[in-house]
């Protein structure tokens, strides 16, 4: 069974581009490299969220590590090198902890520049084949309800 053992963000950077309501965000998660050491495996990854109306930016990067049995890890690392995908299940688990990881810290980033928190969304699910969501070691969480303005923020200030 392949094991996260370790989440470090290693950069955050919050901007504010716009004055205005925000009226939803587009997260993405993506794996720019997976490297295998024995059982030691090292994921280096993105985490945006894209505030709607181009109101703001969230930017993170980080390193996960995890292991595993020499022979999960040799597969993985195949599989990576050959399709730039994760194991399903073990995709799963990653996605969903760099999503909880960066949605909490990056609720007190984005406080500085009077963006709302980006919301930890529900549980994320890597679709079967044919589906477009995990692309090239990617996935994608659109949150369609609108954001709400932070709770300090004095009426007609944005």
């Amino acid at each position: 069974m392949l094991d996260i053992r370790n989440t470090v963000l290693t950069y955050a950077e919050a901007r504010r581009t716009a004055k205005g309501a925000i009226s939803g965000i587009n997260v993405n998660i993506s794996l720019d490299d997976v490297l295998v050491r024995g059982q030691e495996i090292e994921i280096n990854f993105k985490y945006t969220v894209e505030y709607a109306e181009k109101v703001g930016t969230l930017t993170m990067y980080g390193l996960m590590t995890a292991s595993g049995s020499l022979e999960e890890c040799q597969a993985l690392s195949r599989q990576w090198s050959a399709t730039r995908k994760l194991p399903k299940e073990f995709a799963e688990d990653v996605l969903n902890t760099i999503n909880y990881a960066c949605g909490t810290n990056g609720t007190l980033v984005v406080r500085a520049v009077n963006l709302s928190p980006p919301m930890v969304p529900p549980r994320i699910t890597v679709a079967d084949a044919g589906a477009s969501s995990t692309d090239e070691g990617a996935a994608e969480k659109k949150e369609s309800t609108p954001a709400t303005e932070p709770a300090n923020a004095q009426p007609g200030e944005e």
